[in-house]
């Protein structure tokens, strides 16, 4: 019998899931629209539905075991969304109890950024750390902090926040409603924001990329000074928990050395003494593709391993 987890993903735009084994094979997937309009009770049940029918197209020599779910605001402890900004969805909603009525398995949640530091845990890049960071380089900054082998939530689920630190204080505003968060400096929208800064001229953040790699120097001194600013913002974080490497994921983690060379440099310029030259700064061994199924998936992986 092949044991097997559903693993989910809810997005502001599509809901993705598939099915993963221990060892993090994806046997199946697929993902459909978090449409506007639809009741968190009715995206689960047509999700739930869509697991049913993988798993009938498994075969009858499968099991399937749990279900972990990655989701803006996701709180581990209650299983609930809790006011997620970029949902249609408002106030609380009892995810997990949700799931486990319509599979009836254990139902297991987090935000998507904590769900994916465990996927890098037991399927990528992190296996065998017991101390690391995993940062998410999107449309905003997230992430997922594993210290002592252990993902920290702190006391109401919701701990780990590194892109909602001050950078710079009364600096851009953000979508939490302060001002001058890492994510408005260190993510694609904020890569976007210094360079139109830079030139007047608004671009997607890999046509900035296309042009710093073709010799463009306000391009250029984008990536560096956002490099700059990421490695201040986790030379400042490391102190609290003391890694052994930093994961950098997502569509600006693509960029490669134009975000990593810099970055590595004021890292280790910022870093206090003691931990000099002890952390990496690593790209994540994750497929884009796969991150996300994998990383729900890991909730239920990471209790039974």
């Amino acid at each position: 019998m092949t044991k097997l987890v559903a693993g989910i993903d809810i997005g502001g735009t599509n809901t993705a899931y598939g099915l993963v084994d221990a060892r993090g094979t994806i046997h199946s997937r697929g993902s459909i629209p978090t449409s506007a309009g639809v009741t968190a009770e009715a995206l689960v049940e047509t999700v739930s539905q869509r697991i049913r029918e993988l798993l009938v197209q498994a075969g009858p020599q499968t099991e399937l075991v749990g279900a972990g779910v990655g989701a803006p605001n996701g709180n581990y402890f209650s299983g609930c969304i809790e006011f997620a900004p970029n949902l249609h969805w408002k106030g609380i909603i009892p995810l997990t109890s949700y799931f486990e009525k319509q599979l009836a398995v254990k139902s297991l949640l987090t935000n998507d950024a904590k769900a994916a530091a465990l996927g890098e845990r037991l399927f990528g890049g992190a296996k065998g750390m017991n101390d690391f960071f995993f940062i998410t380089l999107g449309t905003g900054l997230g992430s997922g902090i594993v210290a002592n082998g252990s993902l920290i939530y702190g006391h109401d689920g919701l701990a780990g926040e590194v892109g909602h630190t001050i950078l710079i204080p009364d600096g851009r505003p953000c979508g939490c409603g302060r001002k001058g968060c890492l994510e408005t400096y260190c993510s694609a929208t904020g890569l976007r924001t210094t360079y139109f800064e830079k030139t007047g001229t608004r671009l997607e953040a890999a046509a900035i990329c296309e042009k710093a790699l073709a010799g463009d120097a306000a391009a250029q001194e984008t990536f560096i000074r956002t490099g700059e600013w990421l490695g201040f913002a986790l030379a400042n974080s490391v102190a609290y928990t003391s890694p052994s490497a930093i994961f950098l994921f997502g569509g600006l983690a693509h960029s490669g050395e134009l975000l990593f060379k810099p970055t590595r440099e004021s890292f280790e310029k910022n870093l206090l003494g003691i931990y000099q030259n002890k952390i990496k700064i690593l790209p994540s061994s994750l497929q884009e593709t796969d991150a996300a199924i994998l990383g729900a998936a890991s909730l239920i992986w990471e209790g039974a391993a």
